[in-house]
């Protein structure tokens, strides 16, 4: 399975593309997309709309998990983050990915092991789970990979809950 977690912003999306193979877990790809603040809303959007197609031409992954907005205190923030989390679900629909989408709390906990984990915490698990030599930054590229390894915990999980109703219901 190939997932390419996204944490959606509009001055820094985070990006983080992993494969796994059997019980192997590799990073594909991590990085930024960022937009120039000094720009009007409408065109930035417009340059991570046409960043975020380019990477799914790209890279073609099977999945994208996307961080669920659930509540930001600085309206002005939850705007830009709403707006381009919208542009990310645009092209990933377009480009006909499944899409799937966790919360902040539940990347914490599948990553750490703890909801309500601390960023720093998040990064470093995401070192060690992608096997990388220093703690993935800015913290958007830790999120993005941490959105990734999530879906590949919660998609493991479900497929061995339905190996067990199907040989329960035998």
């Amino acid at each position: 399975m190939f997932v390419l977690g996204i944490d959606p912003g509009l001055s820094r999306c985070g990006y983080g593309a992993v494969r796994q193979g059997g019980r192997s877990v590799e990073v594909v790809s991590a990085g930024l997309i960022t937009t120039p603040k000094e720009l009007p809303v409408a065109e930035r959007l417009s340059i991570l709309l046409h960043d975020v197609r380019e990477l799914l031409a790209e890279l073609k992954p099977d999945v994208i998990a996307i961080e669920r907005i659930l509540f930001r205190s600085n309206a002005k923030t939850a705007m830009s983050v709403g707006q381009a989390s919208g542009v990310v679900l645009l092209a990933a629909f377009d480009a006909g990915c499944e899409i799937v989408e966790y919360s902040a709390s539940e990347v914490k906990l599948a990553v750490a092991g703890y909801g309500s984990a601390e960023k720093v915490q998040v990064q470093r698990m995401v070192q060690i789970l992608a096997k990388l030599d220093k703690v993935p930054s800015p913290p958007d590229v830790a999120d993005a990979l941490g959105l990734a390894f999530c879906h590949l915990a919660n998609h493991a999980f479900i497929g061995a809950a339905n190996s067990a109703m199907k040989a329960e219901s035998r």
